[in-house]
């Protein structure tokens, strides 16, 4: 069975929104696509968004007090975007750095 993505937002998310829980679930596709994106161009910067946005899950989830196997799923997914952060900052050189330099 597919899942109704709007059951996955908190009522007090609900309530802040300007627009219906369907729409945002709509924004929500989009703004992860474009996190998959920007982690491929420049995981350096988008590993620290990516980490936000899934805490931003994360207490979404938490506050409704159900759906926490999914929370726990992206503790997990956090933590792997924390490690990037770690990764990126050796390997993935920052706007405007010259090759050899690091």
């Amino acid at each position: 069975m597919m899942a109704y993505w709007p059951d996955y937002l908190a009522p007090w998310v609900i309530a802040i929104l300007p627009f219906s829980a369907q729409t945002a679930m709509h924004v929500v596709g989009l703004v992860e696509l474009a996190a998959a994106a920007s982690m491929i161009i420049k995981p350096r910067y988008a590993s620290y968004v990516l980490a936000l946005w899934l805490l931003g899950i994360i207490i979404n989830l938490v506050s409704m007090g159900i759906f926490l196997d999914v929370a726990l799923r992206d503790v997990g997914l956090l933590v792997a975007a924390l490690a990037l952060t770690r990764l990126a900052s050796k390997y993935d050189k920052p706007w405007g750095a010259k090759h050899g330099t690091h």
